[in-house]
């Protein structure tokens, strides 16, 4: 049914809302009630001065009787839909259903937003909780001291006849170890008041350096010249610990590496010609295809058709550098989905993954994701190699033939799919909100 012939439900609609009885709405429009039950009823079309005079009756603007529902509300009422496919829902009635119950549509929408922020929100304290270092530190301190106190409080309290040299150093231990607990408490306590906004608190070099990238759109224009300076574009400010200042620097240097290898504007003529792939750019420049991939996530967005993601991990699986994207969200600590190519190219070192995926969630968009790995040093023969893996990210063009995608995760603790193999612990959203 188009908004058109949803006139007729928008008027009475608004009567109700008005407390108007049908025989009042047609005398002051200057219509017979009959008639006004054949426009209420959508079997009557309506528009110029008749629908001026009834809008003037009802107190409301001609507009909202012609044109009903915006078109964001419809949007939103279909991206819900989307959400839960299980759920059969009357797609081609939604423009009736928020033409005829505008109260209820708006509600049905904000429920809507209201659960994607409360899953945002669970993703990100769940992940915390999980896997913050920070915060597993500060409650190992705290549980390590109290279980000394209580083990020299037992000492105290069950031996009878104990020297006084004994108890002077007893007590002394008591001492330190109280205040060393009320440290540990208080530096806790600190910590979780800071971290009132989930996203924004920076609780280890990882997150700290990951905002440093961020801040510049991961693109350094000051590396990509022959001057590169990689150590003048440490900021202590952003970097607040050593261990994160050390980290940058690590990288910055790779990218200035990077950038000498491929020129920016080389890189541009290929991704003109060619698009983000990354096995056309390394064919043209020489250059690996890690690299490669590297070299497009770092280049500026103006230069790119579409975003670039960028995940990187060690070889134990730890994730060591992330770029998300808005279609591919990343975990912040690790303990990633163990079906993601990135990992899977770990066991196929030097051999190229590539796999099109989509994540559990009821907006998720496909991506194409492309991994590979490789030695993350010169080799040593006498050490065990150092690995890691990297996976470029891209969204997939609009209405792209393409196989089946590969349905993943973010990380276990928030996938709602049901039956993976891969699974390492129960979810939080399993069983809905």
């Amino acid at each position: 049914m188009s908004r058109d012939t949803l006139i007729g439900s928008r008027i009475r609609e608004r009567r109700t809302l008005a407390g108007l009885r049908q025989a009042d709405l047609a005398r002051r429009a200057g219509i017979s009630a009959s008639y006004l039950n054949l426009i209420e009823h959508n079997r009557r079309r309506i528009g110029g001065k008749l629908l001026v005079r009834i809008a003037e009756a009802l107190e409301v603007e001609p507009s909202l009787l012609s044109e009903g529902a915006e078109a964001a509300l419809l949007a939103r009422l279909r991206e819900v839909a989307a959400a839960h496919p299980a759920t059969r829902v009357e797609l081609e009635r939604v423009e009736e259903f928020a033409g005829r119950f505008p109260g209820w549509a708006e509600l049905l929408a904000e429920a809507g937003r209201r659960i994607d922020a409360l899953e945002d929100t669970v993703e990100t304290l769940t992940d915390r909780l999980a896997h913050d270092p920070h915060l597993a530190a500060s409650l190992h301190e705290v549980l390590s001291t109290v279980t000394a106190i209580r083990s020299t409080a037992a000492i105290l309290a069950g031996t009878e006849a104990l020297e006084p040299e004994w108890q002077d150093r007893f007590h002394r231990n008591l001492d330190e170890d109280s205040r060393r607990l009320a440290e540990g408490a208080q530096a806790l306590v600190t910590y979780l008041d800071s971290a009132a906004d989930a996203r924004r608190s920076l609780t280890s070099p990882q997150e700290e350096i990951e905002a440093f990238f961020a801040a510049r759109g991961f693109h350094f224009a000051e590396l990509e010249g022959p001057e590169a300076d990689p150590e003048a574009l440490i900021d202590p400010e952003r970097l607040t610990s050593e261990a994160a200042r050390q980290i940058a620097a690590r990288l910055l240097r790779g990218y200035a590496e990077d950038a000498a290898a491929i020129p920016l504007d080389r890189a541009a003529r290929v991704v003109a010609e060619h698009g983000p792939d990354p096995v056309a750019l390394a064919r043209a420049t020489g250059a690996d295809l890690s690299r490669a991939m590297r070299r497009l996530a770092a280049m500026p967005a103006d230069m790119l058709p579409t975003p670039a993601g960028l995940v990187v991990c060690d070889a134990a699986g730890a994730l060591t550098f992330r770029k998300p994207l808005d279609e591919f969200p990343v975990p912040p600590f690790g303990g990633a989905c163990a079906l993601w190519p990135l990992f899977e190219a770990l066991g196929r070192p030097g051999q190229p993954v590539a796999r099109r995926l989509v994540q559990a969630g009821g907006e998720a968009r496909p991506v194409r994701a492309l991994a590979v790995a490789g030695p993350a040093a010169v080799p040593d023969p006498d050490a065990p190699p150092l690995m890691q893996a990297q996976m470029l990210v891209l969204p997939e063009a609009e209405g792209a033939a393409a196989p089946e995608p590969l349905a993943v995760g973010v990380t276990c603790r928030i996938c709602p799919r049901a039956g993976c193999p891969a699974r390492r612990e129960p979810s939080v959203l399993s069983s809905g909100f």
